[in-house]
């Protein structure tokens, strides 16, 4: 049910506002206005409920541009990033799309918020008998508290990816552990997860294709 590296905004409907002036001809003096005690109450209108992803398969990745997103920053990792490891700073990164990315090949998981590295850390991943899915995966579902109903197991801060249990959850990441195709990530890491993702956000998962950072600064 775990691993690893590589979250879409929908347009905004900006409505000008215009001015008009209208002009009467009146005799005598103009009716009184009725106060804002006695002019009937207007109902607010609802905004509109948000639209939960379409469900896909491990089979069904949606297409992504490669060239979508452009890193703008990426976090500074010292010394080797085992099993367990994570990093998180998202200290002054501006509000924006979250991305996140996943390299089996390289067990980690990314994600950028806006094209800024807000946290990274080693991951899960599926077994050969099991293996994680390639591709790009909207998420559609999140549920801090979730247990698998195909394995009851634990899996804690789960962002489903398909319907046919692929998912990111937290995990007890440690060598020599996999899943059944999920991205397992430290369980820290996954609150941390779980708290910047939504729905629609795209999970980008890949075997040693990485993006490209080099015109990426690094963070201070």
């Amino acid at each position: 049910m775990l691993k690893s590296l590589f979250r879409s905004v929908g347009p905004k409907l900006i409505i000008g506002g215009g001015a008009m002036i209208a002009v009467f001809l009146v005799t005598g003096f103009p009716e009184r206005a009725p106060s804002e005690a006695t002019a009937p109450a207007r109902a607010k209108a609802k905004p509109p409920a948000p639209v939960k992803p379409v469900e896909r398969s491990r089979d069904q990745p949606v297409h992504v541009d490669a060239d979508a997103m452009v890193v703008k920053r990426v976090l500074p990792i010292e010394g080797p990033f085992r099993h367990g490891d994570y990093v998180w700073d998202d200290a002054g990164v501006p509000d924006g799309p979250v991305i996140i990315t996943v390299d089996l090949k390289a067990q980690t998981l990314s994600v950028f918020r806006g094209g800024y590295e807000i946290g990274a850390a080693v991951i899960l991943y599926g077994a050969d008998d099991k293996p994680s899915p390639l591709g790009a995966f909207p998420i559609t579902e999140k549920d801090a508290d979730h247990v698998s109903n195909l394995y009851d197991a634990p899996m804690p801060y789960m962002l489903r990816l398909t319907n046919d249990g692929v998912a990111v959850h937290g995990s007890d990441v440690q060598w020599g552990n996999g899943t059944h195709g999920c991205i397992g990530v430290p369980t820290p890491f996954a609150k941390k997860l779980f708290g910047v993702a939504k729905l629609g956000d795209l999970v980008i998962i890949t075997n040693g294709k990485m993006l490209d950072t080099s015109h990426a600064r690094p963070a201070t």
